[in-house]
């Protein structure tokens, strides 16, 4: 099979699974009980406008005709509006996972660096008691739920020491300050960095063990081939053959950082509802509240692609960044 013939399958499947997830996301959330319209009904609306509601926004449709505009919808980036707010989702949506991803992406990415120094020291001494315990403290940190780790962070440096807020992004002042300024200049205060400051911290402890336990692994294994033994009895300094040892032992890090980056999405609600972090997990929590599904069902999609369209990412890349990888039949 060609690379070129492998690319091209590849993304197929990939185009084969975001259609699926769609699909399933879209029969899961019609076969659920209950919708919108109920919790208008529980209100106290009045039984004839929530018909006509119905009516408006295409509720009687059969479900076929209904599945037909919201593949077609999707597929031109258009995924609905919001019931609950009467705002296109993706305008709904937008800021709050740009929030997220703030968050998100500095915290995974500096867990990732500094666990896979970690690993790298770890593993490098091999025998050693930073080897045989100081990995301890780091699976200790990554049992704990991360909604735990938040909880015992406001506590300590927000109550008791009062060194940091206990959630929020900004402060009413800055918000004030800043409402006539562009949307972007309120992340560049010290306030923002200030309220940023737990929660990022709680990123980190909750993805810190992973690329230490697996870079600690893949050093023991790449210290145990030919080319570094070669290496060794060469003369190279050990400068150079720590960084060829860094280089090799860091490819399965390399693998699960964009998985973890899309995963860490939907998967760090907890701690965005713990910090009253205004991001995508809380808009999941109020759409769930009120039966949007659209804006669930968006929500769902999104993490689902992510995850997808990370896997096929690594899947191309990592044949770059490892010469040693053949496909099949080359």
């Amino acid at each position: 099979m060609s690379k070129v013939r492998y690319y091209v399958l590849r993304t197929l499947q990939t185009v084969f699974m975001l259609w699926l997830a769609a699909t399933l996301l879209f029969i899961l959330f019609r076969s659920m009980p209950g919708d919108f319209t109920d919790r208008m009904l529980f209100a106290g609306a009045d039984p004839a406008a929530v018909e006509a509601f119905r009516e408006d926004w295409g509720l009687n449709d059969p479900l076929y005709v209904q599945y037909y505009r919201y593949i077609t919808n999707l597929a031109v980036g258009n995924a609905g509006v919001s019931l609950e707010y009467r705002v296109p989702v993706i305008q709904y949506i937008r800021m709050r996972l740009f929030n997220s991803f703030i968050l998100i992406a500095p915290g995974i990415t500096f867990a990732y660096l500094l666990g896979s120094l970690y690993g790298l020291l770890a593993g490098m001494k091999r025998g050693s008691i930073i080897e045989k315990y100081g990995i301890i403290p780091i699976i200790f940190l990554g049992a704990f739920p991360s909604f735990v780790t938040a909880i015992f962070l406001i506590v300590i440096f927000a109550s008791w020491l009062g060194w940091f807020p206990t959630g929020g992004l900004i402060t009413a002042d800055t918000r004030r300050l800043f409402a006539d300024a562009p949307w972007w200049r309120r992340y560049l205060t010290g306030d923002f960095l200030w309220h940023a400051a737990l929660p990022f911290t709680a990123v980190v402890c909750r993805y810190l063990f992973l690329p230490s336990l697996i870079m600690r692994t893949s050093v023991f294994e790449v210290q145990g081939q030919g080319f570094i033994f070669y290496n060794r009895i060469t003369g190279l300094p050990a400068v150079n053959r720590l960084r060829h040892i860094a280089k090799h032992a860091s490819l399965p890090v390399i693998t699960l950082y964009p998985v973890s980056m899309t995963r860490a999405i939907g998967g760090l609600v907890l701690i965005e509802i713990v910090f009253n972090w205004p991001g995508i997990g809380a808009a999941l929590v109020d759409g769930v509240l009120a039966r949007d599904y659209p804006v669930v069902q968006f929500v769902f999609f999104l993490i689902a692609a992510f995850i997808i369209i990370a896997n096929y990412a690594v899947d191309i890349i990592y044949g770059i960044i490892d010469p040693r990888i053949a496909v099949e039949g080359e």
